[in-house]
């Protein structure tokens, strides 16, 4: 028999959090972000479910994979091109790119394409990392008008870096930016990540991009998925392989970092940081076995981990455990080990058997 560490991937749960997402911006296209491997949960397989009008990714090798699997849909390059030598694939395959620095626009201008590519301009509203400097943008704008490589249908794109922090003036700051950089100029707008989405409409405009709501998380600091009525699409799940009887003052694990308080029996589960479990996780964090909440103690294994089973008199060696998703939302394993749920979800290691769900119909 196989070690039990295994991803539940809900595909059923994928389609619910995109209807989640037109509700909230009605009459907004939505390009998906599928990059990172779709958040790690299979480039190809989110893009084959989501019945989106677009998809996002970081580069064209993602692009490439899904125009190989079939991907007819438009695809936008987030960072653009790296090099001119992208830009004839990006013509053949009609591949959408961002534009977020002005030598990407030289590029361009320097191109001579069988087809011309559409852009979208991005600009540097507040996160200050990619992006135009405002006032460049009309000009920028009309060049790449003028320029034959670039269809004439420029968008307009930039990206909220506080819209997690539902109190926060930021994100108004960064509208106003927005607004005035892009103001008189024609083409389609989009600002909105997950977090604008459910929280500032305001930020909707032609296109929205949701990425962690596509996946069962929220967006928002100190939200919990069910929250938002966002349903987990991955469950890292794994069993109980042995039971020990353990008298107080003995130390688990790595380091003896955790004692037993008192005589008591330890569970071990095999999943660890092999697996993409978060090495840094404390003691104390919740895991789910035979449904109800049990705690990690001492330090993660790279291959297992130990729980405290002094709730649980029950427990049996083969007994399920749920380390995050259906029941236990990952962003209480994320806020525990003081990470964010994209790093979990996007970490779980290809050793783990992937057990997918089809979406009803399929």
């Amino acid at each position: 028999m196989s070690r039990a560490t295994t991803v539940r991937l809900d595909l059923g749960a994928l389609v619910h959090n995109l209807r989640r997402v037109r509700a909230a911006a009605p009459g907004r296209r939505v390009a998906a972000a599928v990059k990172a491997e779709g958040y790690g949960h299979g480039l190809v397989r989110v893009a084959r479910t989501l019945d989106a009008d677009a998809f996002a990714v970081a580069g064209i090798e993602e692009a490439l994979t899904l125009r190989e699997a079939g991907v007819a849909r438009p695809i936008v390059l987030l960072e653009g091109v790296f090099e001119a030598a992208e830009l004839p694939l990006c013509a053949r395959h009609g591949l959408e790119i961002a534009v977020h620095h002005p030598e990407q626009g030289r590029m361009l201008e320097m191109a001579r394409l069988e087809q011309p590519v559409r852009v979208w301009l991005k600009v540097d509203t507040g996160m200050h990392r990619l992006g135009l400097e405002p006032e460049t943008v009309p000009t920028l704008f009309q060049r790449l008008r003028d320029c034959p490589s670039a269809r004439t249908d420029l968008g307009l794109m930039s990206h909220l870096a506080r819209a997690d922090e539902r109190d926060c003036d930021y994100t108004h700051r960064q509208l106003r930016k927005f607004e005035t950089a892009t103001a008189g100029l024609p083409g389609e707008r989009s600002l909105a990540n997950s977090a604008g989405i459910l929280g500032w409409p305001q930020t909707h405009f032609d296109w929205v991009r949701p990425g962690i709501m596509l996946y069962g998380a929220s967006p928002f600091v100190n939200s919990l998925a069910p929250d938002e009525d966002l349903r987990p699409v991955m469950t890292l799940r794994t069993q109980l392989i042995s039971i020990k009887r353990l008298r107080r003052g003995e130390p688990v694990g790595y380091g003896g970092t955790w004692v037993c308080p008192e005589d008591m029996a330890v569970g071990v589960a095999a999943v660890g940081y092999g697996d993409g479990y978060p090495r840094h996780a404390p003691s104390g964090t919740p895991v789910l076995l035979n449904g109800r909440e049990a705690a990690l103690i001492g330090r993660v294994s790279m291959d297992m981990i130990t729980l405290d089973l002094r709730r649980h008199p029950e427990a049996r060696i083969g007994d399920p455990v749920v380390l995050w998703g259906e029941g236990l939302p990952v962003e209480r394993i994320a806020q525990a080990a003081g990470t964010i749920p994209y790093t979990l979800l996007c970490g779980v290691t290809a050793r783990v058997k992937r057990d997918v769900v089809p979406a009803d119909g399929e």
